[in-house]
């Protein structure tokens, strides 16, 4: 079980606390959440210094003979994985969707789109912006999947079923971001700049979502983090939709088909480990849930508002993009899905587990409610992709 800090932010500052140093742990190290303000960011004489997080960090938490598990699935991940991606040839690709510059009818195509953008309002262009920002910190999540002991891609070019799965999908990640980068671009409603150092800032920031390694963790990690971006995409879908941009509604809508075939994949691997280790894996789910499903993108920054992530968050909720009912929905979905209520022969402290998961989604529901009657207070703050214009949170 991994250990745990409560979140603290510390003044903006590229040294750690002295304290973080006194952790002698084995596998065990500090991280911290700072962010540079905007006189740091100013002052290229400075070092780098992305925002970062603090909590204690967990490595390689998956007990060493439980490797044989992944190796010994790698003909499965073929059958069951790789099957699941489609062909380069027969995808779809962002210029299928945004006007392309070689077309004689560009201009015209791209007035039509700026026209029907016009009907969206500023709260929708945040919670879109702030979606594309997370996909495009792509990188981030390769890079988190290859941290994973027994199925990293170990060369690069691995041939191993979990390798080329990871390369497989992140390539048809990669354009999902593309594609919303692009129609953004096209739209002018929003300061792309400013957008760009966002992305450049989370990128460099990085991710720990507290998978210390374990495979067991990071599945569970990603097969929730799909079914979140399938009901972000299919919802900023609908709202598009309901707008009039009927294009728009196409290119969410087709990127949360993407996401969902992606969390077909994922929760198949899970389900796997359930069949194989299901007291393992039941522990493994309550660990992930004690300790909470961040968001890949909560440190995002854009040298300005150290309270972006919470910010973009509000408005995704206010709007119905993405709201706290949908976090317990998807452990409800994935619950049942795995069917971790029905798990027999379970020890002890598996047991304890499943009880512990099967009854959170209410649990979750009912602090909900209770925050929500608490709720009355709201501010208006600026938004530095809308050229500052300020929204509601």
């Amino acid at each position: 079980m991994a250990l745990k800090l409560n979140a603290m932010i510390f003044p903006s500052a590229c040294k750690l606390p002295s304290h973080s140093n006194s952790v002698r742990f084995p596998r065990i190290s500090m991280a911290s959440r700072l962010h540079s303000t905007p006189k740091e960011v100013n002052n290229l004489k400075k070092p780098y210094c992305p925002p970062r997080e603090v909590h204690v960090q967990v490595t390689h938490s998956m007990a060493p003979e439980k490797l044989e598990i992944f190796k010994s699935l790698n003909d499965w991940a073929e059958k069951n994985l790789l099957v699941l991606l489609k062909p380069v040839e027969s995808s779809w690709q962002p210029s299928d969707f945004v006007p392309v510059p070689e077309s004689e009818g560009f201009y015209d195509q791209v007035k039509e789109l700026r026209e029907r953008s016009k009907e969206l309002s500023d709260d929708y262009f945040v919670v879109l912006v702030g979606d594309m920002i997370t996909e495009e910190a792509l990188p981030t999540y390769q890079t988190m999947l290859n941290t994973l002991d027994g199925v990293r891609d170990e060369t690069g070019a691995s041939l191993t079923s979990w390798a080329i799965w990871t390369r497989a999908w992140t390539a048809e990640e990669n354009r999902h971001g593309d594609l919303l980068n692009r129609y953004l671009y096209l739209s002018g409603r929003v300061d792309m700049k400013q957008i760009e150092k966002t992305i450049q800032y989370l990128i460099g920031s990085g991710m720990d979502p507290k998978t210390e390694n374990n495979p067991y963790l990071g599945f569970i990690y990603t097969s929730f983090q799909e079914r979140a971006t399938f009901i972000s995409h299919g919802n900023t879908a609908r709202l598009a939709k309901e707008h009039g941009d009927l294009k728009l509604a196409q290119i969410c809508g087709f990127i949360a088909s993407d996401e969902k075939r992606h969390e077909t994949a994922y929760t198949k691997i899970v389900e796997k480990l359930f069949e194989i280790d299901p007291d393992g894996t039941v522990l493994a789910l309550a660990d992930m849930m004690k300790k909470k499903i961040s968001m890949p993108a909560h440190l995002m920054f854009d040298g300005r508002d150290d309270n972006l992530f919470e910010h973009y968050s509000s408005v995704a909720q206010r709007i119905g993009v993405y709201t706290a009912k949908d976090y317990a929905d998807i452990l409800e979905f994935l619950v049942g899905k795995w069917n971790v209520e029905k798990l027999t022969g379970l020890s002890g402290e598996g047991r304890s587990a499943q009880d512990f998961v099967c009854g959170l989604p209410a649990r979750i529901r009912r602090l909900e409610e209770r925050a929500q009657a608490r709720a009355k207070q709201t501010s208006i703050v600026p938004f530095s992709w809308i050229f500052d214009r300020k929204l509601i949170v």
